[in-house]
This record gives C-alpha cells, sequence and structure tokens, in this order.
C-alpha cells in the first residue's frame, strides 16, 4: 500500500516534507489495522477513472487432463455469470487548523497529523466492513453474507479443543468442495482470545496447533459481529479486491481559513467463488 497525494492543489498549506509524513501516517494506520488484505489478492490499481469492473462467479471444481498428445478433453475454466459493478468510494475528511499550521512554521514544530490518522482508521475500518460483509443498499456481499458459502455450526469454545475441530470441520467441508487451500481464518475477537490456550497435553498454545493447518495466517477482525468466524481458501481465483485507486490524501482547498483534507480510496472485493467460504454460525 502507497499512499499518494492525488490532484496535490496549488494552494495546499504542506511542504513537500509534510506531504510525505502525512502519506507515512495514513499507510501506518492503514496496514495496521486492515485485516481482508492480508490473506486477499489485490487486482489492479486499475486507475482512478476506472468505475466499473466485471464481476465472474464460478461454479464447481474439476482437474485438468493428463495425456500424451493433449487431446483429451479437459473442460473449460470459464465464468458461470458475469455483471458489471460499480466500484464505490470509501472517504473520510479530515481537517488541519490553520493556527496549528502557523505553528508549525514560526516553531519549527512537527504538524500533528492524529485528524489524518484518524481519517485512515475509519477508510479501513469501512473496506472491512465490505469485504466481510458487502453492503446491501449497494448490492455487494461479503464473506459472511455471499450466497453459495459453506458454512458449519458454531460449537462452544469454552470447551478446550472445540475451536480447533470447529475449524477443521470447516476446513474438510472446503476440502470436499474441491478447494484444497492455501486456508486463512478470521475470527471475532472473543474466539480468538479463547484459542490462546495449551492445546489438551501437548504444551502447545491451540492457536500455535491452528497456525500450521491455516497456512496463509490466522487473524482476529474486529469487523466481525458477536461469536463469528471464516475458513477462506485464499487465491485470486477464488476472491480478489479489485482496486480502482489505493489508499490516497488529496487536498479539497481553504475553507474559511481552515485546511480541509480527504483520506479516500476506490476498491471492489468481488467474490468469484462462493464455495470457496467457510463461515461458523450459531444454531439458529
Amino acid at each position: 500500500m502507497n499512499a499518494s497525494s492525488y490532484l496535490n492543489h496549488p494552494e495546499s498549506p504542506l511542504t513537500p516534507e509534510a506531504l510525505k509524513t502525512l502519506e507515512a501516517t495514513v499507510v501506518k494506520v492503514a496496514r495496521r489495522l486492515l485485516v481482508g488484505r492480508r490473506f486477499i489478492d489485490l487486482y489492479g490499481p486499475l486507475g482512478a477513472g476506472v468505475q466499473t469492473v466485471p464481476y465472474d462467479e464460478y461454479e464447481g471444481a474439476s482437474a485438468g487432463s493428463v495425456d500424451l498428445v493433449g487431446t483429451e478433453e479437459s473442460g473449460l475454466v470459464f465464468p458461470n455469470a458475469r455483471k458489471f459493478k460499480t466500484i464505490p468510494i470509501i472517504h473520510k475528511d479530515f481537517l488541519l487548523h490553520w493556527r496549528d499550521l502557523e505553528a508549525s512554521r514560526g516553531h519549527k514544530l512537527p504538524i500533528d497529523f492524529s485528524a489524518a490518522a484518524g481519517a485512515a482508521a475509519f477508510c479501513a475500518q469501512m473496506e472491512d466492513e465490505l469485504i466481510f460483509y458487502g453492503n446491501e443498499k449497494m448490492g455487494f456481499e461479503g464473506l459472511m453474507n455471499a450466497k453459495g458459502r459453506l458454512s458449519v455450526s458454531l460449537d462452544d469454545w469454552t470447551t478446550p479443543g472445540s475451536g480447533f475441530q470447529n475449524l477443521v470441520a470447516a476446513t474438510q467441508k472446503l476440502n470436499e468442495s474441491g478447494h484444497f487451500g492455501p486456508y486463512a481464518f478470521v475470527l471475532s475477537p472473543p474466539l480468538f482470545a479463547q484459542l490462546h490456550r495449551v492445546y489438551e497435553k501437548t504444551g502447545v498454545l491451540e492457536i500455535e496447533t491452528l497456525r500450521q493447518l491455516a497456512t496463509d495466517g490466522v487473524f482476529q477482525s474486529t469487523t466481525l459481529r458477536g461469536d463469528s468466524a471464516v475458513v477462506v481458501s485464499t487465491g485470486a481465483e477464488n476472491l480478489d479486491i479489485a482496486v480502482a485507486m489505493d489508499m490516497s490524501v488529496s487536498y479539497l482547498g481553504p475553507d474559511r481559513m481552515n485546511h480541509p483534507f480527504r483520506v479516500f480510496e476506490m476498491l471492489l472485493p468481488r467474490i468469484k467463488h462462493a464455495d470457496a467460504i467457510c463461515t461458523m454460525e450459531k444454531p439458529k
């Protein structure tokens, strides 16, 4: 992730050095908070002017063919459905007070970019919300509510070993659907915390045992609601994030002596194989 100052306004109050510090602040916060990007491939960046992107959906899985002359029919990998969806804009504005900038110039003090850090944090949270739950109003699905996803019942993880067995059951279900990994596990904070105990008599934490199964990582996300978890068979063949423009900072022009800026990005998660996702849900 590399932030950039898009459409750098000729009246921008920041020096080139201050702008670099601002961009570094935004990147640091986003990298610390974003979870979805840690295991989902990126497609792009495509450019700020790209407003729509193909959204392909695939079903089923079949092995490739092997023969001596290459004439055996192997079948085609081709989408069962193709739609075109608009790439939304995620954004949050912040303000730099003119007196703070004057103090920085007059006394050689560093500018406090706490407001920029807050704006970047809000954008990061919204990006993960879009990845995990989509946006019903705009017709986007997320990992936790995609039609066609697999699911297993969420057991009581207060029993030692139940979390491990639950996640193993999810990977087995994905395996039976033709998705053999690598796997990534994403857990809500309460479930993540319960995995930090010794697994049976091994002397090893339960989460460390799971990391051997989830080679693409075991993560916690505050975006996940309640006691919930999801297992994903990763790879661009199953899902990705189409990025028109990565997280950027833009100066919006002076406003009553103060200086508003915007942190924004343009992206769309694309679920190609819904059956490469297995959510853990409480029995209804």
